[in-house]
């Protein structure tokens, strides 16, 4: 099958399976600039599944540079609030989300960090009243990859740049099961699959997980009424969709206050076009209270000091090291992907859905119930085929849960 017939079939299932668009809804949709013929084929599947209308925000790399070279130093203070009030806006009117990543991973990293930080942080807390309702799941939503020749560079540093970029999209198509016989059917048949795990976790209720690799010495308390998600789901406004294309995981929310010990990333992590590699971190009472990481350790100590739950878990995802992407041997330097290829954990903001009744309830109540509240929701990397996880109980008892990075159960 050509690029061409596979860029369609891609825009087609993200249409279908991913965000789900249906009649009479609006679109919003953000990409990269490299991303616009994948842009052009989704827009026009919107339109065929029902869509009043696709709006697209396109983001350029060399724009973005431009600010960083020749901006006063006031601009990284600031953030379109204009902006992100209006997606708000728009998501409370009843419109769908899709992002489109495949920004270059390292596009920052020789910029002033102080710079990079102080801007990360403006556009934080303006997108805040948007990624409230992202977050909460109040629309449906979805994030998705178009390769683009920055972010094949960093994949692919020794393939020609023609050649690189054909092999990321490649990557993505196989993926994201685009290149199947019938993509949306085997979207089906996969959220099947994660359902049947998530089934399997939510009737065993534990209490905690306790992490045991190198580097990695952790307990992890849940919440009470956590709930286990992956795959396909529902949002409030009744429509089912695939928050990620790519999805190999399943997730859940940790308490906040009860995460304790030691844990070490085993995937460099792409934060806001900077890397960051050889994380390791100590909890106490939930709280990251030590940090350390070989490349990026500024940019991380700033990232978990946004506020007061940036140093603590939002998030917590158990991915087989077996998986689909894990197998293509290809480190994506995307989390994204990347995420997808080892368990891996969240700083920050909670997905209110992960607690029962959570979508109902106050921040206050969310609060008390264990649930952690941040300007940030950043995922980042620590399963590899070394890892082992067990499930503590109600009782106290432990049992395998994970071996080597395989489902033991």
């Amino acid at each position: 099958m050509n690029h061409e017939d596979l860029l369609d079939r891609y825009a087609r299932l993200i249409v279908h399976s991913g965000v789900n668009v249906t009649d009479g809804q609006e679109l919003v949709m953000t990409a990269p600039i490299d991303a616009v013929a994948l842009v052009r084929r989704i827009t026009e599947h919107a339109y065929r599944a029902g869509a009043t209308l696709v709006t697209t925000l396109y983001a350029d790399d060399a724009a973005t540079l431009a600010r960083f070279a020749h901006a006063s130093d006031k601009s990284f203070d600031s953030a379109p609030a204009w902006l992100f009030d209006g997606f708000a806006n728009a998501f409370k009117a009843g419109a769908a989300r899709l992002a489109i990543i495949g920004e270059d991973p390292s596009l920052l990293a020789g910029q002033d960090a102080d710079k990079v930080t102080r801007a990360n942080r403006a556009r934080s807390k303006a997108y805040r009243p948007a990624l409230e309702l992202i977050a909460g799941h109040a629309i449906n939503w979805c994030v998705v990859a178009a390769a683009t020749p920055a972010w094949a560079r960093s994949v692919f540093p020794d393939k020609a740049p023609d050649t690189a970029l054909d092999s990321l999209w490649r990557a993505i198509f196989t993926c994201s099961r685009a290149d199947a016989a019938d993509p949306v059917a085997a979207w089906v048949q996969h959220s099947r699959r994660l359902r049947e795990r998530t089934d399997f976790l939510n009737a065993k209720r534990y209490k905690a997980l306790k992490y045991k690799g190198p580097g990695t010495d952790l307990t992890l308390g849940l919440v009470d009424g956590h709930v286990w998600k992956g795959g396909a789901s529902v949002a409030k406004n009744g429509v089912t969709c695939n928050p990620n294309i790519p999805t190999e995981e399943v997730f859940t929310m940790p308490h906040k206050d009860r995460v304790d010990g030691i844990l070490s990333s085993t995937k460099p992590l792409s934060y806001q076009g900077t890397f960051i590699e050889g994380i390791k971190v100590r909890f106490e009472a939930g709280r990251i209270v030590e940090s350390h990481a070989d490349k990026g350790a500024d940019i991380f100590a700033t990232m978990i000091g946004t506020d007061e739950g940036a140093a603590r878990l939002g998030e917590v995802a158990l991915v087989p090291h077996s998986s689909p992407i894990s197998a293509s041997g290809i480190v994506f330097n995307n989390t994204l992907f990347d995420e997808n290829a080892a368990c891996h954990i969240a700083v920050g903001q909670s997905y209110s859905d992960t607690l029962a009744n959570g979508g109902s309830m106050s921040k206050d109540a969310l609060a008390a119930a264990g649930a952690n509240a941040s300007l940030i929701h950043v995922d980042w990397m620590i399963g590899s085929g070394a890892l082992d996880i067990d499930g503590v109980l109600a009782d106290g008892r432990t049992e395998p849960l994970m071996r080597k990075g395989e489902w033991a159960a």
